[in-house]
């Protein structure tokens, strides 16, 4: 997680297994403007648009160094654009000729038909 949300995790966990108020104190609980619940941890980091544009955020799993940097498409392996496309909905391939579906697609029609006839089924014969 992110550094801000240390505290946050600290201070549930103290509120609900410590009776003993110093140890909140200890936590850094609660220790946000006066009037106001909460603290560091209610704080959002801003990230300005050029970062957002540049950088994949959350992609850096190791303690130290940075997110990656985002590249060209023309970097990217072919076999990763394959992964984005959406396979149709029951609903779209029933709109769809079944003589004229790519193999794929009629694969898919009948399975996501037969998972249907089967729910109904299956909801039909319940003993409730």
């Amino acid at each position: 997680g992110n550094v801000l949300d240390t505290g946050s995790e600290a201070c549930s966990y103290s509120k609900r297994h410590s009776s003993i108020g110093r140890d909140k104190k200890l936590l850094g609980c609660g220790q946000g403007k006066e009037g106001q619940k909460g603290g560091a941890a209610d704080a959002k980091p801003v990230l300005s648009k050029e970062m957002k544009s540049t950088s994949v955020f959350g992609a850096n799993i190791l303690k130290e160094g940075s997110d990656p940097k985002v590249q060209p498409d023309s970097e990217y392996p072919v076999w990763l654009w394959h992964t984005i496309n959406k396979r149709p909905v029951l609903s779209e391939l029933q709109m769809k000729d079944a003589k004229t579906l790519p193999y794929e697609n009629l694969k898919r029609f009948a399975k996501l038909d037969n998972r249907v006839w089967v729910n109904e089924n299956n909801a039909l014969t319940a003993k409730n």
